[in-house]
């Protein structure tokens, strides 16, 4: 006990209280309801970029330099975080070692405790036991949600942790679990449910000791203010009976259409992958231009093979080399630590920076992964929302489908942990999980395949509220006001999507021209008129007439004249029939007509 003790006394000379950097109202408040309460058990939950960590390390050294404990156990998801809270700890004058593994047997000497995983605690419970036995200990259970991640995690968390001194749980995220995967040390409280099918139910819902929203980070500039920029598109495939389907992102019928249509705009091979890497790119060059010249962006890929394709069409697009950060990469955790402190534009990752991982210059992500759980898409958009600076905004990305709209749409809501009855459980099993994988018959050969997506702006996404950047009266912004785009305060979030909208069509434009990579040989891709229109459905007549319309209506408020006026001179400019009827060709040159006349 000696070296913890010494260890302690050298963390309250140190103590976070004598930092010049104050805590936060919000964790000074949660701090005087543990004194109040002095409790075994104790949960945070706090939207992801609030500072749970700060106020966890501040209270283990209260503590600790009151003797209340003389060690520290930090259980968090993944390696990479253990060096983050062990640089964290001892920036508050904790010692705690994050290379400690399953086959050391005592904590090292001249340390206060250590950092482990939820993997690491699964595969020895007992050992973790001993440690957080052998003297009074905090165990520090981070985004303890994962001790619901199967039976087996919540139960080896149990076994190790079940007598410790004091245990200090929490999350930043909503998130459910089955009935059956009750997370230990989480206090529940019975609540009524309705099914989708209308029939009703008792459930269980966590009850949080201390809880700080994101609107309340909002209001106190702890975070960005976000906003969700969703885009549509036709998607093409060939399903498993030899059938090519068509349908848009934003209006498939069914569950089943969507999620196909979801996973053909995701294909690399399309064209809504690069044409959303564009926009991102461009909306990174603005903030970088308006009061963050540091900005930056993550890419969420679905899997390695495509991570690697998107990091591919990244350097193509933007001239650009990305970071590419995959999980079964040794130099992983240095490639995060490189991007969060560097210069370099845009990262692309699997899974490596969804949850936990600090980049704060990180102000922009593009969410191109099948995953749409709540709790991984509630951390996800937090590696980009923790506020620096009063004037900094962020923006996500987005396909414009139902699951992730509706996400979006809740991002201000307080959700707790929620166990449903049963019944319940079965009409959402589907947002639940990740889409399903690529299938193939028993001789390799594929059951579907994706044939090619467009992309096009569909709205702006803030606060519950969508803005499309069209109708009849259009939002008028001057050159001025353009240049801010996305600072709080100067646009509101119409203007922000009608900008968004004009940029669309520029991007269009620009993708159309790029360069296609194969390996290392580059071709170009011209936008001949007299090519087969029948296999781009991008350049189909039904998307030409929609590009038509929304060009008329920003000429018609640009000039302050009449649509049908518009009309009629695009008519007199472009002869031909109207463009109901007009050939792919005239539409074709109607739209390059109306992009002169912006």
């Amino acid at each position: 006990m000696g070296p913890d003790m010494g260890s302690a006394a050298r963390a309250e000379a140190r103590s976070p209280q004598t930092s010049s950097r104050p805590l936060r109202a919000w964790q000074q408040a949660a701090l005087g309801q543990y004194e109040k309460q002095s409790p075994k058990d104790f949960l945070v939950t706090a939207t992801p970029g609030a500072g749970k960590t700060t106020f966890a390390l501040t209270l283990a050294a209260r503590l600790l330099s009151r003797r209340e404990v003389a060690r520290v156990v930090v259980v968090c998801p993944t390696d990479h975080l253990r060096l983050q809270w062990a640089d964290a700890a001892d920036a508050a004058g904790i010692v705690l070692d994050p290379g400690l593994t399953n086959a050391v047997g005592p904590v090292r000497a001249g340390t206060q405790g250590y950092v482990t995983t939820y993997a690491q605690v699964a595969g020895k419970p007992m050992l973790h036991a001993a440690r957080a036995t052998a003297v009074k200990t905090l165990v520090i259970l981070d985004e303890v949600h994962h001790a619901g991640d199967g039976l087996s995690w919540g139960e080896a968390s149990e076994e190790a942790f079940g007598f410790a001194a004091r245990r200090l749980c929490l999350t930043g995220t909503p998130f459910r679990t089955k009935p059956d995967e009750r997370i230990p040390f989480v206090r529940y409280e019975e609540d009524s449910f309705e099914g989708d099918d209308g029939t009703g139910g008792i459930g269980l819902v966590s009850r949080a000791d201390y809880t700080y929203g994101y609107k309340e980070a909002l209001a106190d500039n702890v975070v960005r203010p976000v906003v969700f920029a969703a885009y549509t598109g036709t998607s093409r495939w060939r399903n498993s009976a030899g059938e090519v389907v068509a349908a848009s992102l934003s209006e498939a019928g069914t569950r089943s259409v969507e999620m196909q249509a979801w996973r053909t705009a995701l294909d690399p091979k399309g064209q809504w992958v690069p044409h959303v890497i564009a926009a991102m790119d461009d909306r990174i060059t603005h903030l970088r231009e308006t009061g963050m010249p540091d900005a930056a962006g993550l890419i969420l890929a679905s899997d390695q093979d495509d991570a690697r394709a998107y990091a591919k069409i990244v350097r193509r697009v933007t001239g650009k080399t990305p970071e590419l950060i995959l999980s079964d990469d040794p130099k992983a955790s240095k490639k995060i630590e490189r991007f969060a402190t560097g210069s370099a534009r845009i990262a692309v990752c699997v899974r490596m920076i969804s949850e936990g991982v600090d980049v704060p210059r990180a102000a922009v992500l593009a969410w191109m992964t099948s995953y749409r759980t709540p709790l991984f898409f509630a951390q996800a958009v937090g590696r980009v929302v923790r506020a620096r600076a009063t004037h900094e905004s962020a923006t996500v990305f987005l396909p414009a489908v139902r699951p992730l709209l509706t996400l979006a749409a809740s991002m201000e809501e307080e959700r707790n942990h929620v166990m449903p009855p049963p019944k319940t459980v079965v009409g959402d099993e589907l947002d639940l999980e990740p889409l399903p994988p690529k299938e193939k018959d028993p001789d390799g050969v594929p059951q579907w395949e994706a044939l090619e997506a467009d992309a096009r702006f569909a709205h702006l996404l803030h606060s519950g509220t969508a803005h499309t950047g069209e109708g009849s009266s259009p939002v008028a912004v001057d050159a001025e006001a353009e240049e801010f785009l996305g600072i709080p305060g100067l646009l509101t979030p119409a203007q922000t999507a009608e900008l968004l909208s004009k940029r669309d069509d520029e991007l269009r434009v620009r993708i159309a021209r790029s360069h296609r990579m194969d390996g290392d040989d580059f071709m170009v891709v011209e936008d001949h008129p007299d090519e087969d229109d029948a296999g781009r459905s991008w350049r189909d007549a039904a998307e030409l007439r929609r590009e038509i319309n929304r060009l008329v209506n920003r000429v018609a408020a640009k000039t302050s004249s009449p649509q049908a006026v518009v009309h009629t001179q695009l008519r007199q400019s472009v002869p031909g029939p109207p463009s109901a009827s007009a050939s792919v060709d005239i539409l074709r040159a109607r739209r390059e007509r109306l992009r002169t006349m912006l």
